[in-house]
């Protein structure tokens, strides 16, 4: 994933966090911030170290990003969070992409084209 595409400093983050709305899964939660100054989507990814170890968390960051990349022209301009819980630890990385493709339909950040 581009650089443009990231959201790495924590103070980004934390507007995400108080000014987004948040909807969840049992394996994800996405917060969702409208984006008024880019016209992509940008992605921040957080796994927490209860999850497992850091390659654990790393395979469920990779196909958190993998998802993004095959729907990158999918997403409306908007700042995402995507959090992963408990039971994503356990998934394959198709299971992943389901799980996630279905919180973002229920956030309502794809395009129409996207049913």
């Amino acid at each position: 994933m581009e650089k443009a595409y990231r959201i790495k400093k924590n103070n980004d983050f934390q507007k995400v966090y108080k000014k987004g709305k948040s909807v969840a899964n049992r394996q994800f939660v996405v917060y969702t911030r409208k984006n008024k100054d880019l016209e992509h989507f940008r992605l921040g990814i957080s796994v927490s170290k209860k999850l497992g170890n850091a390659v654990q968390r790393n395979r469920i960051k990779r196909a958190i990003r993998e998802n993004f990349k095959v729907h990158k022209d999918d997403i409306i301009p908007i700042d995402l969070i995507v959090i992963a819980r408990q039971p994503s630890k356990e998934m394959t990385t198709l299971q992943i992409q389901s799980s996630l493709e279905h919180v973002l339909k229920i956030a309502k950040v794809f395009n129409k084209r996207i049913k």
